[in-house]
């Protein structure tokens, strides 16, 4: 067989093997059989692992199938997949999927995690600069144009040559964001045109000042730090498509106002409140939640707010957890909010507790129903040890415990020593104490007040012989059989969401 038959048939063998790879609105539908292929095949490749029934996954198709739609017309070489992880096993638990929707890029099939936008426009910006020049170049003054004005941020960054110290650090700086999109002009007809002259990084912004400017130090280090002061509106509006921006940037103290933007003193307080943000320019984010918008319910509801609390003001740091503080008065006044800025930024503030109000018969039952107004005085009595389920609403884990720890509370009512109780620690919070998955029980002992946790089974017996052995039996066994949480199912794959970072809770899971 000669050569060029050879090669005939094996170019012919490829192109039905990747005709085989079926799309679905130009994503490639990938499974274990033709998952390599399609590596092999494609350099550049951001492969989504869903599960059909998680709500975040559907949100996440448009976008996805609207992005690979585009690049397609564009005749990318970038190709964007999905592969349905409750499905193929193999595949999600070779690439550790533990949550849905997890993306991962591969390039030349190497696999990194994808932490970008979610919405079209951004998963192709992060796409293009990570495989190609990270900045725009224009053909002429009419595409600088089009691409600045068709955009609520853009970074443009004018350079004598592409060659110099400073365009090298501006490209470099360029790599390190996901959701602002950058130009670059060598074109001095351009540069005249922008009324810049030398090497330049300007920031152009559909709101305050519309302009800001970058004009020495160009180190990668102080332009990155220049797009991040300045890309973000003084007062910020909360929703899908600024969430990341608002929770991921270098800005940790926020400033969230509650309102209608429907309200009549709505412009007055915008106005307001954005005159009091430049007096703290990287120091505090002010942050817009429109009460109106349904998808805002989430983060509401985060808070303890009720439609009776509006207006409301609230403070969250996320240094390294999220603390909540709260004015006295929710009160849209300037003076005032100065006043409660200035004592948090002093120290001078105790973070703010979520509580329900506590039930007239939260001892009616053999488990006493416990919240943050009465958790102390019940659980820190030094003549009673009380074992307390802290659980979530939602949690499969807790609902399939419930009535095992009703049982668990009927054995022991006849006792005056001990109290079986459990608390919503989704709508109570304590100082002392920080619970970070559901169920969590912890037994506080008489005497001293020690707090032991359990890490045995879930069931009446070994939590039984927790409560009687005040608390070794559990932490023995933990210690013992190294025992762990449950595998994920669809339940969990829900709270593997919901706790793996509160601060999502409030950016509301995108």
């Amino acid at each position: 067989m000669s050569r060029i038959s050879l090669l005939s048939i094996v170019f012919l063998a490829a192109a039905v093997f990747a005709a085989e790879i079926k799309e679905e609105e130009n994503v490639l539908v990938l499974e274990k059989d033709n998952f390599e292929a399609a590596l092999k095949e494609h350099t550049d490749i951001l492969v989504e692992f869903y599960a059909p029934w998680c709500g975040h996954c559907k949100a996440l198709a448009p976008e996805f199938a609207k992005a690979a739609t585009k690049l397609k017309e564009e005749n990318s070489a970038i190709k964007l997949g999905k592969v349905d992880a409750t499905v193929e096993n193999e595949l999600a638990q070779k690439y550790g999927v533990r949550g849905y929707p997890t993306l991962k890029f591969f390039r030349d099939g190497q696999e990194s995690e994808y932490n970008g936008p979610r919405q079209a426009e951004g998963i192709i910006t992060w796409l293009k600069k990570k495989t190609g020049f990270p900045a725009a170049k224009f053909a002429d003054l009419e595409a600088a144009k089009t691409f600045i004005g068709d955009r609520e941020v853009a970074v443009v960054g004018f350079f004598d040559s592409e060659d110099s110290d400073a365009a090298k650090a501006f490209v470099e700086a360029v790599r390190a964001f996901d959701d602002v999109e950058f130009g670059f002009v060598t074109d001095k007809a351009i540069a005249d045109e922008y009324k810049v002259k030398g090497d330049r990084v300007v920031l152009f912004k559909k709101f305050d000042d519309l302009r800001a400017e970058h004009t020495a130090d160009f180190t990668k280090d102080k332009i990155i730090s220049f797009v991040k002061e300045n890309s973000l509106p003084l007062f910020i509006e909360f929703n899908q498509n600024s969430a990341q921006r608002i929770f991921s940037g270098d800005l940790k103290n926020h400033l969230l106002i509650f309102m209608s933007k429907d309200a009549e003193n709505f412009q007055r307080i915008n106005d307001s409140v954005r005159e009091l943000a430049k007096g703290y320019k990287n120091k505090l984010l002010f942050v817009f939640v429109n009460i109106d918008n349904e998808e805002n319910s989430r983060i509401t509801e985060f808070f303890g707010l009720q439609k009776e609390d509006f207006p409301a003001v609230r403070l969250i740091s996320l240094a390294d957890q999220l603390v909540k503080y709260k004015p006295d008065v929710a009160e849209l006044n300037p003076e005032k909010l100065k006043v409660f800025i200035d004592d948090y930024l002093a120290g001078k503030l105790k973070p703010h507790l979520n509580s329900q109000e506590v039930p007239k018969d939260w001892d009616a039952q053999p488990v006493k129903v416990l919240v943050g107004k009465n958790f102390d005085e019940v659980a820190f009595d030094k003549k009673k040890d009380v074992l307390v389920e802290f659980y979530a609403p939602w949690c499969g884990h807790c609902k399939k415990l419930s009535p095992i720890y009703d049982e668990l509370g009927e054995k022991f009512q006849s006792r005056d020593d001990v109290v079986i109780a459990k608390m919503d620690a989704t709508a109570n919070e304590l100082e002392h104490t920080r619970i970070d998955s559901f169920p969590t029980i912890k037994l506080y002992k008489k005497g001293d007040n020690q707090v032991v946790e359990y890490n045995g089974e879930r069931t009446l017996e070994g939590l039984t012989k927790f409560v009687e052995s005040g608390g070794e039996f559990g932490k023995a066994a933990a210690e013992q059989e190294g025992e762990e949480d449950d595998d994920l199912d669809e339940d969990d794959d829900e709270v593997k969401e919901v706790k793996k970072d509160k601060k999502d809770k409030v950016k509301e899971e995108l």
